[in-house]
């Protein structure tokens, strides 16, 4: 049984640019610019995400620079 992470929430966007190590520049809703990098089923799974992707992506509350991409929208 998995647990809920409580300091953790979830914000959408759209990828700006591809960056070397499936990391990502991320464009969120309320404007802020974003590093994210591919969570581990997306790699495992060897789902593409490519610039202009509509993704949702996790961040944690202490830090708002970084965050990462646990889903792909269409």
């Amino acid at each position: 049984m998995a647990e809920t992470k409580k300091n953790v929430y979830r914000k959408t966007g759209i990828v700006l640019e591809a960056l070397p190590s499936l990391d990502f520049k991320v464009k969120l809703d309320d404007g802020k610019e974003i590093i994210a990098h591919l969570a581990g089923k997306l790699r495992i799974y060897r789902i593409k995400v490519l610039p202009g992707d509509k993704v949702t992506v996790e961040m944690s509350t202490q830090g708002d620079t970084r965050g990462r991409i646990v889903y792909r929208g269409k």
